[in-house]
């Protein structure tokens, strides 16, 4: 696979998050995909989520039933060696249960392999996120 595929697949997924398109999404990764969430993120309670239907359920779903709104923003991938992609973005979102809006930077390491992204891991300001749920 060329790495600019890799990070075509990224920015195709990017798209697809900010349409709510969740087939494109669920369609771009290994089956057996393993998912994680940033150290001392609440959503990490279910790490490593393995597969899709994980992420869907205890990862988006959970955003969208946490959320009023939850937007990724100035996005920037950074291709790597090893079909490996960095995105650096920051996450513009208001939580529900207390009103409480954020913005904080956050980045997500994208690997792939046969055009199917096989892992993620978040880095985020999670002293922003738990404040946001206070």
């Amino acid at each position: 696979m060329k790495e600019n595929q890799s990070m075509q697949i990224i920015d195709n997924l990017y798209k697809a998050f900010e349409k709510g398109d969740i087939p494109t999404i669920m369609g771009s990764m290994s089956p057996k995909i393993e998912w994680n969430e940033a150290e001392s993120n609440s959503m990490a309670s279910g790490n490593p989520y393995i597969g899709p239907d994980a992420i869907i359920n205890g990862v988006f779903a959970r955003l969208g039933a946490e959320h009023e709104y939850f937007k990724l923003a100035d996005i920037e991938l950074h291709e790597m060696s090893n079909n490996k992609v960095l995105a650096t973005l920051r996450y513009d979102a208001k939580n529900k249960k207390t009103g409480k809006d954020y913005n904080a930077q956050a980045a997500h390491l994208w690997a792939l392999k046969n055009g199917k992204i096989i892992s993620f891991q978040q880095y985020v300001d999670t002293k922003k996120l738990a404040e946001a749920e206070q």
